[in-house]
């Protein structure tokens, strides 16, 4: 199964996208004996100032075809590491073949594509910056491959 993380804006070179980039790496290294492919971060950018009708048009377009969805939202459902594993092994068993994951600019994501995600999942009840939310998932990603692979990484 092949993940998209599909996030409103562009990351800068810097301490965040250094970690995203080892964090995926890890995953790929990680995830591929699982039939969990290499996760590739789709990036938009809406210039025009349309705000998350205009970013959800976005991120639309930047979806694979017949792709599952999962919102990163704060109302979304909080899943521990090991559940949130359970659900790309689930996923992956089922045959899914592309899980696309949206993260939200400043202001989040637009409720129609919220409300159209197959999942919507929240870090928690507090609000962090879109940028670090990358790290997070992108940190969970590799967690979750861990898990799976039954490595040392993820002691629970």
């Amino acid at each position: 199964m092949r993940v998209h993380v599909c996030a409103v804006g562009r990351m800068r070179a810097g301490p965040e996208l250094s970690l995203v980039e080892d964090y995926l790496a890890r995953c790929d290294r990680t995830g591929r004996a699982l039939g969990l492919g290499a996760a590739k971060v789709l990036e938009v950018e809406d210039r025009k100032g349309g705000g998350q009708k205009a970013e959800a048009e976005l991120l639309v377009k930047a979806i694979p075809k017949g792709s599952l969805t999962l919102a990163l939202d704060e109302r979304g459902k909080t899943l521990s590491s090991p559940e949130f594993a359970r659900k790309l092994s689930n996923w992956r068993d089922e045959g899914r073949s592309d899980l696309a994951i949206f993260i939200g600019g400043a202001d989040g994501i637009a409720p129609d594509l919220r409300a159209r995600a197959d999942l919507s999942n929240s870090f928690g009840k507090m609000v962090r910056p879109h940028m670090l939310a990358r790290v997070m998932l992108a940190e969970q990603l590799y967690r979750a491959t861990s898990i799976l692979a039954g490595t040392p990484y993820h002691r629970c």
